[in-house]
Parts: structure tokens; C-alpha cells; sequence
């Protein structure tokens, strides 16, 4: 007898925030992996995150969502409020053992909802724009590409998409 797997997404505790960031850790570790992406070359990127500032971000009011598999949390993801009055979606993640069974696209559409809800209909995400996959994985999903921006401190493009709700 098959038991059945019960998934969800919801807001997460602040005493879950440790457990978030191992989940970002090791999600954005395949990528740092990828890019050859360092704590010296790229200090920014999620792979690196420290616990202190999803701490601050949670302080911050930000609204801050796992991916729960059986109670267990494999996917995280927030969202903040862009200047103009759309959302950027942030550090979306899943773990490589829970990869390729909808769970991005899951977080992804829960995430449109809530934006909707939030009162604005318009989601914002930058990404490395070199990573074809995910650029064409988020495209699949109805995102646009809006664009490109060169930063001096870190060794990537970063491209910008967008998806009108």
C-alpha cells in the first residue's frame, strides 16, 4: 500500500529560517557549481547565503514561503515589493533530490496568486542570464526577458524577465 505524499505551500515561522537557508544553500549550490561561482568571485550569490540577512528580510516584514514534502521543507522562495508596485520573486529554490517533479512550477504559480492578492499584477525575477535552461525554463512559464545588466562585482550577466498577471 502506497502512502500518500502530502505537499503544500505556505508562509514560513521564523524558526524555520535555518532550515531556509540550508534549503537556498544547497539549491543554489548546483548553480555555484555550474558558473564556478565562489565566496570570493561572487559573495552575493545565494549559495552563500548567510542567516543573518533572511533573518533581517523576515524582520523586514518580507513575505517568505516554503515547499513542504511530507512536512519536510524542500523548496523556499519570497517576494518583495518592487518601487513601482510589482513583485520581485527571490531566491526561488528546490532541492536536487525533489527537482524535475513541478514543485518550481508549483512555487511559481502559488507565488502569481499571492502577488495578485497583494494587489498587483505584474512579477518581476533576475537570474543569471547565461543560464539558458533557467531563462528558457521561466520562459516556458510565460516569463519575457526584459533585459540585461553588467555588474562590476560579479563574474555573470544578469538578465531581467517579467510576467504580466
Amino acid at each position: 500500500m502506497s502512502m500518500e505524499v502530502i505537499k503544500m505551500i505556505r508562509q514560513i515561522e521564523r524558526d524555520e529560517i535555518n532550515v531556509c537557508v540550508q534549503v537556498i544553500k544547497k539549491s543554489f549550490g548546483t548553480v555555484a557549481q555550474e558558473f564556478s561561482l565562489t565566496n570570493e568571485n561572487c559573495q552575493g550569490n545565494a549559495s552563500f547565503i548567510k542567516t543573518e540577512k533572511l533573518y533581517r528580510q523576515y524582520d523586514g516584514g518580507r513575505s517568505m514561503f516554503a515547499y513542504l514534502n511530507n512536512g519536510i521543507i524542500v523548496g523556499y522562495f519570497s517576494l518583495s515589493k518592487n518601487d513601482n508596485g510589482s513583485f520581485e520573486l527571490n531566491n526561488l529554490a528546490v532541492l536536487v533530490e525533489y527537482r524535475h517533479k513541478g514543485y518550481g512550477r508549483e512555487m511559481i504559480v502559488f507565488a502569481m496568486n499571492k502577488v495578485r492578492e497583494m494587489g498587483s499584477n505584474k512579477m518581476t525575477i533576475g537570474l543569471i542570464e547565461e543560464s539558458t535552461k533557467l531563462r528558457n525554463w521561466y520562459s516556458s512559464l510565460g516569463f519575457i526577458h526584459t533585459g540585461t545588466r553588467k555588474y562590476k562585482h560579479l563574474p555573470f550577466t544578469v538578465g531581467f524577465m517579467k510576467i504580466e498577471l
